[in-house]
């Protein structure tokens, strides 16, 4: 039996949406709902999108929702076979720029935990790890790590599999590895 929610966690290029997407795909349920949390501001940014979006293909369908994540995520459940939620750490970026404080992320993410519940199908959720590098030298940065940090031990509290990804080798920290 595959886990109702899992979080995947990894740090930049380790794999984590691709291992998400295949985990995601695995399952049998459709249809499938992609939530993207990213705002594309760059071309950079619209490049990596565009290259999601390709190898996603038209199995999925994609909802975009850059800030209010709990409230689409309980509309979805509902409605689809299993969600993927790529990323948290974009989400808190967003919030922070929305709301600016410490205290509106951490509500905004007990909503979001609170929006997991046993019902419903499964939802995949991907962030990345940013606890592992050094101290921002910024208070802005030290803020953002640390909501992100928070959000992270949030959503890992609450998943039934936590995979963290290194090299693109996925590693069960919490639960099994699904097969």
């Amino acid at each position: 039996m595959k886990p109702k929610i899992t979080f995947v966690i990894g740090g930049c290029r380790s794999g984590k949406s691709r291992f998400a997407l295949k985990l995601a795909e695995s399952l049998p349920q459709t249809p499938r709902v992609y939530v993207a949390t990213c705002r594309p501001e760059d071309e950079e940014m619209r490049r990596r999108v565009a290259r999601h979006q390709t190898e996603r293909g038209n199995r999925w369908l994609t909802e975009e929702v850059p800030v209010h994540l709990a409230e689409a995520v309980l509309k979805l459940r509902a409605e689809a076979g299993v969600i993927l939620v790529d990323c948290l750490t974009l989400w808190v970026s967003n919030l922070m720029l929305a709301e600016g404080t410490a205290a509106a992320v951490a509500a905004a993410a007990d909503e979001l935990v609170g929006s997991l519940t046993p019902d419903g199908c499964p939802v995949v959720v991907v962030s990345n790890e940013v606890g592992t590098g050094i101290v921002p030298e910024n208070a802005l940065a030290r803020a953002y790590r640390d909501a992100v940090g928070s959000v992270n031990q949030q959503m890992a509290a609450c998943a039934d599999t936590v995979v963290h990804m290194v090299a693109g080798i996925p590693v069960a920290i919490k639960g099994t590895l699904p097969t």
